[in-house]
């Protein structure tokens, strides 16, 4: 599994497998790793933030640049494990501890106000001022029981996103 070019053994399936919690099939972690490796260009047994940026919808992404703080250098493992936060067996929690860790641009545990709005400004673009922003941000806080001054730690995220029904699932093609 060290080299990109190498095929995976029953082992190394088994081993990705179980390094995310049995989240994708045998056969989605060989279409996952035909992926990788195209996506790997050079071989190098990893995949770069250029190599990612090829990937049309990731580009396109308005939120890539802070994806690719969490996915420059990747391994296949580690591609995988990433990915499995998209897989329709990943809980809740796991989907939310994905979310957060976006939110955690700095990777210090905790979310502040200023993180919220910055990823808000990142998706909103232009159509929202600033001000706008930080009033829906801050009404939004206050029904959830927190105020501008708080730090929104991983069980935080949990508790306010829990029950929301998020949808966060990509279908992985097999051959």
């Amino acid at each position: 599994m060290g080299s990109a070019s190498s095929m995976l053994t029953q082992y190394d399936i088994e081993e990705v497998q179980e390094h995310c919690h049995n989240l994708f099939s045998q056969q989605e972690i060989v279409s996952l790793y035909q992926r990788f490796c195209q996506l790997d260009r050079n071989a190098k047994g990893f995949i770069s933030a250029d190599e990612f940026l090829s990937v049309p919808e990731f580009a396109m992404n308005p939120l890539s640049q802070r994806l690719l703080k969490m996915v420059d250098g990747l391994n296949f493992k580690d591609f995988v494990a990433f990915l499995s936060a998209f897989s329709s067996k990943a809980t809740t929690e796991q989907k939310i501890a994905l979310i957060f860790k976006v939110y955690d641009s700095d990777g210090n545990g905790k979310v502040s106000f200023n993180d919220i709005l910055n990823v808000l400004r990142d998706l909103s673009g232009s159509f929202i001022s600033d001000e706008q922003r930080e009033q829906v941000l801050t009404q939004v806080l206050k029904e959830a029981g927190y105020t501008k001054e708080c730090y929104l730690l991983l069980d935080d995220f949990i508790k306010v996103f829990g029950n929301s029904g998020l949808k966060m699932e990509v279908e992985v093609p097999v051959d």
